[in-house]
């Protein structure tokens, strides 16, 4: 093995020009990476997992002689009992500065990116791990979680600035056992963000790029203030674009910072927060006849100008699909050291988010319902030929979510053992409103709040085609106990949690529907074990329950303003889904090679499908219960540290996922026995080679994702494909406050494939089926995202 040295370095040690002859051995290792200059490319070692019963160890930096990360920072040796792949900051480096935490992750195994925009700003993106779905993978970021609360989706966009990462991981199994997620059957992504200097500095970028992409960055750090031993970090960013594919735009204000103060030599307490204000244009979802028609323009994109008197392409107009939305995110972490052999650890949470997913839509100006009532006025508007008016739909969620997670550990020579308590209350409204359209195209106020810009009735309440209010509070208390054997060559884990959620909502729209509500429990046992067969071989194995409530919007009724009959059924008797997974590997960690091979296998009940019905023109999320489902395969994950500067990185997955049951359809059974998942491609693959010599640095990469099906029959799916990406740049010596500066290109979609990247809302079947009992079961197309074009993005960055 290479010789490997541990030394305590501070952030600060080899900048300066006198310190750095004593430096000089470590042969770049610690240059500072392009974007992120105040870091070092090597991670901070916390020692096994991020167990809290685990001693926090004195920061310092593990260094290879020989140079750094193996896989160009794609993957690192790992210790626990479950799955885990890790992108570092010295990967992150590389990348576009804009992009988003899937598209940092897409390169790991088992990892499907389905994005609409080559620069990740667009909402209208979605991650599959394994087959299963975005809505089906926890995310929590510094101890907070950052899942929707009513639909269990990720915004990755919403999270953090990419020069801010750490780390993000992903555990494609299962969630740890005190994560606050309901939802994590498909795996867990967890976010860091990098600690505050010790010095004061910062650094500045700037980037422009493709479709007027431009995009500006600064980031503070104090330094140790005075002698409070207090330090942090505050950052600022702005990022302008045009849609690459129809008119429209995005800007984007986000605010990332993170205060700390260590109290003695093993605790410390810090305060996080994430903000982030979007204005994004819209993409609209094809169905396949119509991408082969139109391609990626044509109908298939909105409208760029207004023309009233043509009905279907005036509600196409794209001012009409501007989709705005603001989040904040507060956490408070604190890890205490009580006594010699027990830490307290707790993040307290406070999260708050507003956005409007409008679109343009139509309403006859009489003979409309509100709910299932009848009204007897008409709207003020003017109407066309038709009677039919124009508007604006909105469709605005307004959230507020607060919590808390607690942990005490105890910990002695050969144990460890936690008890814990999550708790978490959530407060979601969702409204479907209506605007009127000026005679130039304008709706007022496209954030859809306030009392302005909205159809009236005669007695000046809002007409209303949804409006629903639901309060939910879960609690959690886990217990767990990791025991290490055999001077620690074997480690058995054992936990158990036991969540309980509750849902009280009211329907406040006319109809049978007013009070809904569920309870629910569910014992989660799981068990985990490693063992290190020699100083470079491991096993590892693991069996881990899973369940997830259904989202909200599944209980509500939600009616046709023009007929008063339902669109969508609320269901007051739904069941949870429920999983049983299984993880057995071997990983390998040698002087050149780090590498792992993972068997899996997942066994479903009550399967739960996130798919988009249109609601009064507007794409709005809802659940297929899909009942039993088994998934099985293989990946594969291997990286080789730098030989002559270069580090390849290879990962791959085999996935076998597959229907139980025949599903329920206009009481019928639909023959999906023995069929395909949805979303589920058989072969993924990625190759990426990474080079780094101290100044000139790149990373290119290949990602193959198999054919994948769009329905529960199996009668249209989508072709495989195969995209590459390329960044190249050049890091300067750092010359007086300038610290390591440096340029960088990053090109996307280096042959400007155009392809349907996922399946946006997969139906039961495409074409008519006989059911088996010989009724015609009407089909239905999928739609899909269409991926985006090639683009370039070019980047200056500086430390100071």
């Amino acid at each position: 093995m290479p010789n490997t040295q541990r030394l305590p370095l501070r952030l600060t040690d080899c900048r300066s020009d006198k310190d750095r002859p004593k430096c000089s051995f470590l042969r770049g290792a610690l240059l500072l990476a392009a974007s992120l200059p105040l870091q070092p490319v090597a991670w901070a070692e916390t020692g096994v997992g991020k167990h809290p019963g685990h001693d926090r160890p004195v920061e310092h930096i593990v260094v290879q002689a020989r140079d750094a990360e193996p896989g160009g920072g794609l993957i690192r040796p790992e210790h626990g009992t479950k799955a885990v792949s890790v992108v570092d900051a010295h990967f992150i480096a590389t990348q576009a500065p804009i992009s988003t935490a899937y598209q940092l992750s897409a390169l790991l195994p088992g990892a499907n990116v389905a994005a609409s925009d080559p620069m990740g700003l667009s909402p209208q993106t979605t991650i599959s791990v394994r087959g299963l779905g975005g809505d089906a993978i926890g995310y929590v970021l510094e101890g907070m979680p950052m899942n929707d609360l009513a639909y269990y989706s990720g915004y990755p966009s919403q999270f953090a600035d990419s020069e801010n990462y750490r780390s993000i991981a992903l555990a494609q199994g299962a969630a740890d056992l005190d994560s606050p997620v309901l939802n994590a059957a498909g795996g867990l992504m967890s976010l860091r963000f990098r600690d505050p200097a010790r010095e004061f500095g910062g650094m500045v970028s700037a980037s422009y790029g493709s479709y007027g992409t431009n995009r500006q960055f600064l980031r503070l750090d104090t330094g140790t203030i005075a002698r409070t031993g207090l330090r942090g970090f505050v950052s600022y960013s702005h990022t302008g674009a045009h849609n690459w594919r129809g008119p429209g735009g995005n800007q984007r204000h986000h605010v990332d910072f993170k205060l700390v103060r260590p109290i003695g030599d093993s605790s410390q307490i810090g305060f996080v927060g994430s903000w982030n204000s979007t204005v994004t244009g819209y993409y609209p979802q094809l169905t396949k006849d119509a991408f082969r028609m139109a391609g990626i323009g044509g109908d298939n994109v909105l409208a760029a100008h207004f023309d009233r008197s043509d009905t279907t392409r005036a509600t196409s107009y794209y001012r009409l699909w501007r989709q705005p939305e603001r989040t904040l995110y507060l956490g408070l972490p604190v890890s205490l050291r009580l006594a010699d052999r027990l830490t307290l650890t707790t993040t307290a949470y406070a999260q708050g988010a507003y956005g409007n997913v409008p679109g343009g839509s139509t309403l006859p100006v009489e003979g409309l319902w509100l709910g299932t009532s009848q009204l007897d006025q008409s709207l003020p508007l003017r109407p066309g030929e038709d009677g039919q008016a124009l508007v604006r739909a909105n469709y605005t969620q307004r959230s507020y979510r607060s919590g808390f997670t607690s942990e005490l550990a105890w910990k002695t020579r050969w144990n460890e053992l936690i008890l814990g308590y999550w708790f978490d209350y959530g407060d979601d409204h969702e409204v479907q409103s209506f605007s009127p359209v000026s005679p130039g195209g304008d709706a007022p106020n496209i954030w859809g709040n306030g009392q302005r810009g909205f159809i009236r009735l005669d007695d000046g309440t809002r007409f209303l085609a949804g409006d629903n209010h639901t309060v939910s509070m879960t609690n959690a208390l886990f217990i767990g106990d990791r025991m290490h054997f055999l001077s620690d060559r074997l480690l058995l884990s054992f936990g158990f949690r036991e969540v309980m959620i509750n849902r009280d909502g009211t329907n406040a729209l006319p109809g049978p529907q007013y009070h809904v509500g569920s309870n629910g429990t569910a014992p989660l046992p799981r068990f985990g074990l490693r063992y290190q067969i020699a100083s470079r071989h491991q096993i590892f194995m693991n069996a881990t329950t899973n369940f997830r409530a259904p989202s909200l919007t599944a209980f509500y009724n939600l009616y046709d303003p023009t007929s008063g009959a339902p669109e969508i059924e609320g269901k007051s008797n739904l069941k949870n889904e429920y999983s049983i997974s299984e993880e057995i590997g071997y990983r390998y960690a040698g002087p050149r090679v780090t590498g792992s091979i993972t068997f899996f296998n997942y066994n479903f009940t009550n399967r739960q499908i996130t798919t988009l019905v249109p609601v009064n023109a507007v794409p709005v999320q809802s659940t297929i219960n899909a009942g039993g489902q088994t998934s099985r395969g293989l990946d594969v994950e291997l990286g080789l540290r730098p030989w002559h500067h270069f580090a390849p990185y290879l990962s791959g997955e085999y996935l076998h996922a597959t229907i139980d049951n025949d599903i329920a359809a206009n009481g019928d059974l639909l023959p999906t026995a023995g069929k395909r998942a949805v979303r589920s491609p058989a072969l993924q693959a990625s190759a990426g080679l990474a080079y780094d010599d101290g100044h000139i640095f790149g990373f290119a990469s290949l990602h193959y994702t198999g054919r994948q099906y769009a329905t529960f029959t199996n009668d249209e799916r989508i072709s495989d494909r195969t995209t590459g990406d390329l960044s190249l740049g050049y890091r300067f010596s750092s010359r007086g406050r300038m610290k390591a500066p440096s340029i960088r290109l990053n090109l996307i979609n280096l042959t400007n494939e155009h392809f349907l990247s996922g399946v946006a809302d997969p139906t039961l079947n495409a074409r008519d089926t006989a059911g088996r009992y010989g009724t015609l079961i009407a089909g239905s197309a999928p739609d899909y995202y269409v991926g985006g074009g090639f683009s370039a993005l070019a980047t200056f960055a500086t430390g100071f």
